[in-house]
């Protein structure tokens, strides 16, 4: 087999385990998110009031055509979503694997990063089908890095130049909602450094580009002023009140964090009985993150691609991003879950993808310690995200059977109870109306044959 049909066969091998994962660990039927969307936009998908909101951005336009298309043509099942986003992931590792053959990367450093991309260390992501445009808002960022890299390093293609400038508008406005920040904040940092590396005529185009993502996210924060938070957390003091009273805790959030691109939240969780191995694992990931910028520079890898870079300072903001915005639910191991992982793994990418590019160099130079941190790193990587998906594989079927368990509830929840429905369907089990919003959702669902609610509907 040439090398160039491998960059796009093993992204298409995970997309395919993706769906079997996704049909092996579920079934249709709403829960959690669901009742909201439910409650809020169905039966009438067409209705302009639902859409035409102040805080629209912050819904994320591009879910109303997936939920209109889900409804008219499948009845609104859940695994339409789902399997929307596990395509989504397979854009992501068609973007990388497109970068991975433009430069070379050797086939063993390419199964690395497929292993983790594909890695079910996501997996509460991929079963929970109402995140499937964040799925996709990955794909975009991660062909925006590889359009940006193509003509920063004189290898743009045709129009590669007016994709820049319209990507942040799509990628922010109608795709990425609140993962926006930190793509465009990203794209901001990459356009002003390139902006000041370049001594010529091109760097005015880098300036341009820095404002063309500058824009829709202003557009975003000016929409998302409008939103109104609804969740229930326990904190009710100030960020820096907090921080006074318990630094520890920041720290320990932050740094265990990083544990979880190693081994997931679930599975070291019952592998680990104190904090020593998290934080152990954390400052680990923490240093390869601080080798793989420091290499960066050290060869000036980034005059030559600024992709890897990209991704490893798009990785640590994120952790960042999810400390100063999940700390008030005062949970050490809340930046452990398995919701994050999509967000954190691009830092992990792009240290992978630093130790691909300079490993033969640092090979040539004879620089063995270099080496063996790259080969060190590449395999913690891979054991710790294979582990999880070993664990998470054994796990799939007793998750389909809570599927089905709900499923069968929702059938008959004209005869539970709201504490039943409440237990069963994990809606914000703290507020006193959960239990009567999925009762509403369902009525819903059922009056219009949706769902369950089908007559094509199977267990």
């Amino acid at each position: 087999m040439k090398r160039k049909y491998l960059y796009g066969l093993l992204p298409l091998l995970g997309t395919i385990f993706g769906l079997w994962y996704i049909f092996t660990a579920t079934c249709d039927g709403i829960y959690t998110d669901y009742v909201r969307l439910v409650n809020s936009y169905l039966p009438d998908v067409w209705n302009p009031a639902a859409f035409f909101v102040p805080d629209v951005l912050t819904r994320i336009p591009v879910n109303y055509l997936g939920r209109i298309l889900n409804v008219l043509f499948f009845g609104y099942n859940i695994m339409f979503d789902r399997v929307l986003g596990v395509l989504a992931l397979g854009l992501s590792g068609l973007a990388l694997g497109s970068y991975c053959s433009r430069r070379k990367i050797s086939p063993g450093w390419f199964g690395a990063l497929m292993i983790v991309l594909f890695s079910l260390n996501k997996w509460e992501m991929l079963v929970n089908g109402s995140g499937w445009a964040h799925f996709l808002s990955f794909a975009c960022f991660y062909y925006h890095y590889e359009v940006m890299d193509r003509v920063w390093s004189g290898q743009e293609k045709k129009y590669d130049r007016i994709r820049l400038l319209l990507l942040p508008f799509f990628t922010t406005l109608l795709v990425a909602g609140p993962y926006c920040a930190i793509y465009s904040v990203t794209v901001i940092l990459a356009c002003g450094l390139m902006f000041l590396l370049k001594k010529d005529d091109s760097r005015n185009r880098w300036g341009l580009n820095g404002l063309c993502a500058l824009i829709p996210l202003l557009l975003y924060l000016w929409s998302n002023a409008y939103a109104v938070e609804d969740h229930a957390a326990p904190a009710t003091v100030p960020l820096l009140v907090q921080l006074r009273d318990t630094p520890g805790f920041f720290l320990r959030f932050f740094v265990k964090s990083f544990s979880s691109m190693v081994v997931g939240g679930e599975q070291a969780e019952e592998m680990f009985r104190t904090n020593a191995p998290y934080l152990i694992l954390g400052f680990l990931v923490i240093l390869l993150y601080l080798l793989a910028l420091w290499v960066n520079l050290r060869y000036r890898l980034y005059e030559k691609t600024v992709l890897p870079v990209v991704l490893i300072v798009s990785g640590g903001l994120n952790h960042v991003l999810i400390l100063l915005s999940r700390w008030i639910f005062l949970k050490e191991n809340y930046g452990l879950s398995s919701r994050y992982a999509l967000q954190f793994q691009s830092g992990i990418l792009g240290i992978l993808l630093t130790f691909a590019l300079l490993s033969k160099q640092w090979k040539r130079k004879g620089k063995p310690i270099l080496q063996i941190a790259a080969w060190g790193a590449c395999a913690l990587f891979l054991a710790g995200n294979c582990y999880t998906t070993y664990t998470e594989i054994k796990k799939a079927p007793y998750r389909r059977d809570n599927y089905e368990i709900r499923a069968e509830l929702a059938l008959n929840f004209e005869t539970a109870t709201d504490d039943q429905l409440r237990a069963g369907f994990e809606y914000r089990p703290t507020l006193a109306d959960s239990g009567a919003k999925v009762r509403s959702a369902l009525t819903i669902l059922k009056e219009n044959g949706y769902s369950v609610f089908r007559n094509d509907f199977k267990r």
